[in-house]
């Protein structure tokens, strides 16, 4: 746990937006990502590409993922703000309704109204850092290579501008 504090924070609400927050995170999530930051079995590479994260993946159990993820999950989350007053109205916009020129999804729909998302299929996105769901958002725009653990993401990410990601992650971020 130590060596997951020195980045997610203790109790899993890491200090800046380089980290993701985890507390309050679903575990059978959390065991997923881990597990994709491991190389498989007959696979060339891990379905998600972080150095950092492979290293630390790649040092744990199963029994350890499945530890941390509980752990994890049963810390209390720290509520996230908007900084953007300017592009909150757009970023409900896309959050609640989604964007039906373009094909996006409402994310509410998956993720829920207040942003718990649905244990084991989609994360909590509530108070999570504008700066982190931004680089997500990105990877997901950027397909294989980048981030290859959700083709659902791929297709929704593809079709958001630069301004759309940032806007709907900074709500994200006041999301609670």
């Amino acid at each position: 746990m130590q060596v997951c504090a020195s980045c997610h924070g203790a109790d899993g609400n890491s200090a800046g937006g380089a980290y993701p927050k985890l507390a309050g995170q679903h575990p059978e999530y959390l065991v997923k990502q881990l597990m994709d930051f491991k190389t498989q079995p007959g696979a060339k590479q891990a379905t998600r590409n972080n150095a950092i994260m492979a290293g630390m993946a790649a040092a744990l159990s199963e029994q350890d993922v499945v530890n941390v993820a509980a752990y994890f999950s049963t810390q209390t989350p720290k509520p996230g703000y908007a900084h953007n007053k300017d592009t909150v109205p757009l970023g409900q916009k896309i959050y609640r309704g989604g964007i039906g020129d373009k094909g996006v999804p409402a994310c509410a729909s998956c993720h829920g109204p207040t942003g718990q998302g649905i244990p084991s299929q989609y994360p909590r996105l509530s108070g999570q850092w504008t700066e982190y769901t931004v680089a997500q958002l990105t990877a997901f725009t950027q397909g294989p290579g980048a981030r290859n653990n959700n083709e659902a993401m791929h297709a929704v990410a593809s079709r958001l501008s630069d301004s759309e990601i940032k806007a709907v992650a900074d709500y994200i971020a006041g999301l609670h």
